[in-house]
């Protein structure tokens, strides 16, 4: 284990774990949000239980890289430690050296006092060179102690440095500990739900299939309408084939639909992450978010479609020939015709009261009558 930590600690420095850590957290404090947004009873839910994984997921990532830290500690504590020890014997030696130089001038000024080497000089020269020989002498005594000085002056720094990175590591064993006790709270939560939703499992799975099937017309009719666009063939405009051009190479860059927010449905087929015999086919990604967030164009374009479904919107923006879903609006606060930007808002989220009120974005990509997966084109 520690050797994958410190493989994985070479990779990051303590300022980029520190970073990811506050990002965990932040992410943890917005799924809290959402866990307060549910209905306030002991009902276990599908979505209470989703909101309850997703805060495990984030909160083991978070203790990883606290672990990474601690790892990255102790070895920045070795390496300040060893610059210590190089430090104070550096220091030993020079004041040795000191000592013997000390010795040696005293030595000298018994046997001679500075005065009399001076004028005993035989003439000019050796006197100008017995005058250099006694500055240089006793600058370099000088040079010395100010050395001896500048390494104690370092000892210092690195003492405090070493107590620093105590602190620090005191700190995240602290917090490690905090996680670790809430990830334990959760974990039990997550089997009392996991139970309770299994005694009603017959029930739960009509009613999820009977979802299924409105989420499965509602997207024929996102597919029919997008077909119509398409099949129109008209010549896309220097314009259009600048934003096409800019959307594809932004591929895995492009900013998320909601500002804050985790990915609660991934595209494609997948089990149901709590009934074993049934299979979701998501046609995008649903994103979570807290009430009252709203969505936001991903790239610069032109809506082309806003329709009502059910009893939410759907939005759709044209990027050249690629295009961008967004449903589950509550309130859209765009038209056809109208050009948006990236990172635009283009409608307020619907919270749902018949589920916990979960707010979710279903969020679809584009290119042409291809539907691809958008989570290879979101950054990460």
């Amino acid at each position: 284990m520690l050797v994958m930590l410190a493989v994985g600690v070479q990779a990051q420095t303590l300022k980029e774990l520190q970073a990811q850590q506050k990002k965990y957290a932040e992410e943890i404090e917005n799924t809290g949000k959402m866990i307060k947004q549910t209905k306030q009873n002991e009902k276990a839910t599908e979505n209470k239980l989703n909101l309850i994984n997703q805060d495990i997921r984030t909160r083991k990532k978070l203790i990883n890289s606290i672990n990474q830290e601690i790892v990255a500690l102790d070895q920045e504590q070795s390496r300040l430690q060893g610059e210590q020890s190089r430090l104070e014997a550096e220091l030993d030696s020079l004041k040795r050296d000191y000592a013997h130089l000390v010795q040696l001038t005293h030595y000298a000024d018994m046997q001679q006092s500075p005065l009399l080497f001076l004028l005993s000089a035989k003439d000019f020269n050796q006197l100008f060179r017995r005058v250099r020989y006694m500055r240089e002498f006793a600058a370099y005594r000088q040079e010395q102690v100010a050395r001896i000085e500048g390494v104690k002056a370092d000892i210092q720094i690195q003492s405090n440095l070493i107590q620093d990175n105590r602190k620090e590591k005191d700190s995240a064993l602290k917090a490690q500990q905090r996680e670790r006790d809430q990830l334990a709270r959760n974990e039990r939560k997550q089997k009392a739900m996991l139970q309770d939703l299994k005694k009603k499992e017959k029930e739960l799975i009509a009613k999820q299939r009977q979802q299924q099937k409105k989420i499965d017309e509602l997207n024929k009719q996102i597919e029919r309408a997008i077909a119509r666009q398409v099949d129109r063939k008209q010549q896309l405009t220097k314009e259009q084939e600048l934003i096409a051009g800019g959307f594809a190479a932004n591929k895995g860059r492009l900013p998320w639909p909601v500002e804050k927010g985790f990915i609660s449905g991934h595209y494609g087929k997948h089990q149901h992450p709590v009934y074993e015999n049934v299979t979701i086919n998501n046609k995008g990604v649903y994103i979570q978010t807290t009430a009252g967030s709203d969505a936001r164009a991903v790239y610069e374009g032109e809506v082309t479609t806003c329709m009502v479904m059910g009893s939410t919107y759907a939005i759709i923006v044209q990027h050249g020939n690629y295009r961008t879903v967004y449903t589950g609006i509550q309130t859209p606060s765009v038209k056809p015709g109208e050009k948006v930007k990236a990172k635009q808002n283009i409608g307020r989220i619907a919270s749902n009261p018949d589920d916990d009120n979960k707010t979710e974005l279903q969020f679809q990509v584009w290119e042409d009558r291809t539907l691809l997966n958008p989570e290879l084109w979101l950054a990460q």
